[in-house]
């Protein structure tokens, strides 16, 4: 089972392959992950059928579900922090234009 993973812009591309790549670093620690992705998806689990009969299917399952929404939760979390900075900066810059030229429309507060 292959998935790929929504990447609107680079931002999301970059955190996607880091966080990828962290993952499959890892791979020995999750029994279905593989190390490396099938071409043209972001990662890949191996599930075989020594795997569905050692481990509970509904839980296999379920784990996938839960990985697929987590990794979405957290590439957008990433993006979040990371473009944080970049608007705290913006607000300051507009602050500054705003109270030199009299204008309180353009004050931002943090």
């Amino acid at each position: 089972m292959s998935i790929a993973i929504k990447q609107a812009d680079d931002i999301e591309k970059i955190l996607c392959h880091k966080f990828m790549r962290f993952m499959m670093m890892r791979a020995e620690n999750f029994f279905i992950l593989r190390r490396k992705p099938i071409e043209g998806y972001d990662i890949s689990f191996l599930i075989t059928n020594y795997h569905t009969e050692q481990m509970y299917k509904h839980k296999l399952v379920d784990f996938v579900m839960e990985f697929m929404t987590e990794i979405d939760k957290e590439i957008s979390e990433m993006k979040l922090l990371f473009e944080r900075p970049g608007s705290y900066f913006c607000c300051r810059i507009l602050e500054n234009f705003s109270t030199k030229n009299g204008c309180e429309l353009w004050t931002l507060r943090w």
